[in-house]
């Protein structure tokens, strides 16, 4: 039952009082190793006793009207006077005498207050009600005061003053309430808990009852619902002298803890530490105190009390506890060698307050009836011997680590915030420099290109004044030029027809050939045609005569180059001298020149018919069938044509399912295991990539043992664009939600990291991709319950490879690798790995700086919708 509510914990203590019983008090002492002591030297204390009277009830008033009272109380004396007959009495001294108009308050005061700041300094104390039964124990120590505020007892104002004495910031208070009922100590906040062992510490002889319910308090309100509920587990009884009548001896057990200030110095002073910390951070002083509470059953005689049955059990218990209490008490105020304090449990929880270490009040209540005058003089007596008890005061006090451990951790958290905010000031800052770098060096290529420029235009006013001064000069000799020129002018006109007849007649010579290379193909689409005589014999003569073809066509082609290269020359040349005869004609050229115009755009559309015989065609006739059976040739340039061919085709999703169909794939994989040429591998391997983009494809690669091939062949290959395709080929797999496990188990994405160490960019952007495409599957699997665990990309090392290129320069890599994060992160299991990684940093920065929307979108969701990164950023002091 915990306070809701807090008090102000900076109001100034009281003064305390210190009591006429303490001799003295010592300063702190030191042992001979400098080390402080755990507690402050003895101070020595009697047990203060003061009696309390009873006023008549109703009851006496009737059956003692005629009598006077036994006792007769002289206060001003601390005197109480017990009568023996009407001409004799016994006189008695006390600390303090009440008389039954005392008021609850003066009680508290005088009896329980001095204990309370004992308590409040350090000590132990202890305030306890003995009498006979009826005669106001409880009233005096546990009453409530619900219906009068001035009738409140000693628990209730020990519990005010504790409260108004502390700082609930710094100290702390904690309440049990126990009863001992039939030598059994039961808890009175949890009824369930009836059998609560003592266990005594063997070196310091110290008693505690570790099974008992301790709940903290924070305020009066929650302390008053405490006791009620207490009261309410209370055994009572109606008996012949109290309507309620308490069977069992009540227990309240306060434990105060309060730090000292001002005792930092008194540590650093003692010790000889010079360093840094300890100057800096010494740890409080912590005060430990406890209060005892105890309101004793009453002491009954049968005949007169009327007990029976179980009510006479519970008499015997109480007057069997109270009689050992009784022994020990006569045996230290004797000051005995033997103390029977394990007669009885109450004797061995009152251990410490007869004869120990606290500062322990006691309150003897008795009435005024003649009838039970024998009664009142045994507690009388209990009283006087109890006065004669010696108790030795001791201060507990030790050095608060924990609190000291904890503002440590604080100001280390402090400290962890404070440096990230300065590394990111720092990068703030470095991006601030660089950016004013490329903003001074884009002005320094603006600067250049503008002085370029004036130069360009420098030189080209130069041009033209040199070209007016030959204009000038060429001027002078245009007479004896223009006999020359008419000359030059046959010379050339005759040469550019000899030329026009050349070419015209290799042009003939090409169509020639390339009519001849359609004939032969269509010598082997017949040939190839089912039931043709003498298959394979003619195929490969054939296929000869095509090769022969080619390198022809090839030949003629480079000689076409040739004779246009020297054509352009000469028509360049015929340019600058028509130019002149124009200038010496004013304006009339040339007949023959403008015939080359057309005659350039002829050739331009020969090359390009030229080029457009591509390879596509001879599929179209010589069909899928013979060209991959051609892979199997033992000439490599065959089979790099041919596997070309094949790539082609499979880029084109139409065509993907007629190769397999035909055989392709298998083809594919074989030439990807035995070949050693790196180029047909290379080829083979886009192949395959492109037949992976299907995902009837995907599964089909699978099961032919494409990825043991795929993960072979990029442990083995070193050419960039040979990985670039492999990568890919995995990267299309890795996309596919079925083939996860066999993925991995057959290496595939070990292979696909062992590429990394290509570090070509190309190469780069396809691993990348496939590990986005896999961890997306897995999120996704993860989502739908279908897999539970980390992350496979983490078990194999991935996500050190992922962290580190998360922010790399490529934007392809690193959308991709934004993307494999994003997913990764998605799964609460992997959560961990990735704050150890180094994740969570880059997925903040995903979260803020990525030029994508949807990605920066889909981390800040990420980051919001995961406990274990909320917790990690709350402990960072990271705010989105």
């Amino acid at each position: 039952m915990a306070s809701g509510g807090y008090r102000n914990g900076t109001q100034k203590a009281q003064a305390l009082r210190t009591s006429s019983s303490f001799k003295s008090k010592l300063p702190p002492s030191v042992s001979s190793n400098g080390r402080r002591s755990s507690t402050i030297d003895a101070v020595y204390g009697r047990v203060r006793v003061a009696v309390r009277l009873r006023p008549r009830n109703a009851e006496e008033l009737a059956a003692d009207a005629d009598f006077a009272d036994c006792v007769e109380l002289q206060p001003e004396l601390k005197r109480l006077k017990l009568r023996k007959n009407n001409w004799d009495s016994d006189t008695y001294e006390f600390d303090e005498v009440f008389t039954e108009f005392a008021s609850q308050k003066r009680v508290y005061e005088v009896v329980a207050k001095p204990v309370v700041e004992s308590v409040l300094d350090g000590y132990n104390g202890t305030v306890m009600a003995y009498g006979q039964t009826g005669t106001g124990k409880t009233y005096t120590l546990g009453r409530l005061g619900d219906e009068d505020v001035s009738a409140r007892g000693i628990m209730v104002r020990s519990m005010e003053d504790i409260l108004a004495n502390i700082c609930l910031e710094t100290d702390s208070v904690s309440v049990s309430y126990l009863q001992l009922y039939m030598e059994t100590i039961q808890d009175l906040l949890n009824p369930a808990n009836d059998n609560i062992p003592i266990v005594e510490d063997q070196k310091t002889g110290d008693v505690s009852l570790p099974g008992a319910t301790v709940v903290e308090v924070r305020d009066q309100q929650s302390f008053l619902e405490l006791l009620r509920v207490g009261e309410a587990h209370r055994y009572a009884a109606n008996t012949k002298l109290n309507t309620e009548s308490s069977r069992s001896h009540a227990i309240l057990l306060v434990q105060i803890k309060r730090s000292v200030p001002g005792r930092e110095a008194d540590f650093s002073a003692e010790t000889d530490h010079s360093s840094h910390l300890t100057t800096n951070y010494k740890p409080p002083m912590l005060r430990k105190g406890k209060l005892v509470l105890v309101d004793l059953a009453g002491s009954e005689r049968v005949n007169k009390s009327g007990s029976e049955g179980h009510m006479l059990e519970e008499a015997k218990s109480i007057n069997l506890s109270l009689s050992a209490l009784g022994k020990c008490i006569n045996a230290l105020a004797e000051n005995s060698a033997h103390v029977p304090v394990r007669d009885s449990k109450l004797t061995r929880l009152l251990k410490d307050s007869f004869g120990g270490t606290s500062r322990t009040s006691l309150v003897i209540t008795v009435g005024p009836s003649p009838r039970h005058r024998a009664e009142t003089a045994s507690t009388i007596l209990f009283g006087q011997r109890a006065m004669k008890v010696e108790n030795m005061l001791k201060i507990k006090e030790e050095f608060d680590y924990k609190s000291l451990s904890k503002r440590l951790e604080v100001q280390v958290d402090k400290l962890i915030a404070e440096n990230e905010r300065q590394q990111k000031a720092f990068e703030t800052e470095v991006e601030r420099i660089r950016l004013e770098a490329q903003n001074h060096v884009i002005e320094a290529e603006r600067n250049y290109a503008e002085a370029l420029k004036e130069e360009k235009m420098k030189c080209q006013m130069e041009y033209m004044d040199s070209i007016k001064k030959l204009e000038e000069k060429w001027s002078l000799n245009q007479q004896k030029r223009t006999n020359n020129a008419r000359t030059d002018g046959t010379s050339i006109t005759e040469e550019v027809s000899e030329l026009k007849m050349l070419l015209q007649n290799e042009m003939q010579t090409r169509k020639a050939a390339e009519e001849e290379i359609y004939k032969l193909k269509d010598q082997l689409h017949m040939l190839t045609k089912p039931g043709s005589a003498g298959g394979n014999s003619d195929i490969l003569n054939l296929q000869s005569m095509l090769e022969e073809e080619i390198r022809q066509k090839k030949r003629l082609e480079e000689e076409v180059i040739v004779l246009r290269s020297q054509f352009s020359q000469l028509t360049m040349e015929a340019g600058q001298r028509t130019s002149y005869l124009d200038r010496s004609r004013n304006g009339t050229g040339l007949p023959g020149l403008d015939s080359l115009s057309p005659l350039r755009n002829l050739h331009c559309k020969d090359a390009t018919n030229g080029e457009r015989s591509s390879i596509t065609n001879l599929h179209e006739q010589v069909g899928l069938h013979k060209i991959l059976s051609l892979l199997e040739s033992e000439d490599d340039t065959v089979r790099i044509h041919a596997v070309k061919v094949v790539a082609n085709l499979a880029a084109e999703e139409v065509n993907q399912e007629k190769i397999v169909e035909a055989g392709g794939l298998n083809s594919l994989l074989m030439l990807l295991s035995n070949s050693v040429d790196e180029t047909i591998r290379r080829i083979a391997a886009g192949a395959i990539a492109n037949l992976a983009m299907s995902e009837a494809n995907q599964e089909l690669i699978m099961t032919q043992g494409g990825i043991a091939l795929l993960a072979v062949t990029a442990a083995d290959a070193k050419d960039p664009q040979t990985l670039r395709m492999v990568a890919g080929a995995i990267a299309n797999l890795c996309g596919n939600d079925k083939l996860q496990t066999r993925l991995r188990s057959e290496g595939g994405i070990k292979a696909l990291l062992g590429m990394v160490r290509c570090r070509h960019p190309d190469v780069l952007s396809q691993v990348a991709r496939g590990i986005a495409n896999f961890a997306k599957c897995e999120s996704r699997a993860s989502a739908q319950g279908q897999k539970a665990g980390r992350s496979s990309l983490i078990e194999d090392g991935a996500l050190t490879w992922i962290v580190q290129n998360s922010n790399n320069e490529a934007s392809m890599i690193r959308r991709h690798v934004e993307l494999a994060l994003c997913h990764l992160a998605q799964h609460e299991v992997n959560a961990k790995d990735m704050i150890s990684g180094g994740a969570l940093w880059e997925l903040i920065r995903i979260s803020r700086d990525c030029s994508r929307d949807d990605i920066r979108s889909l981390a800040r969701r990420t980051l919001t919708s995961s406990l274990t990164f909320q917790a990690e950023m709350r402990r960072l002091r990271i705010e989105l």
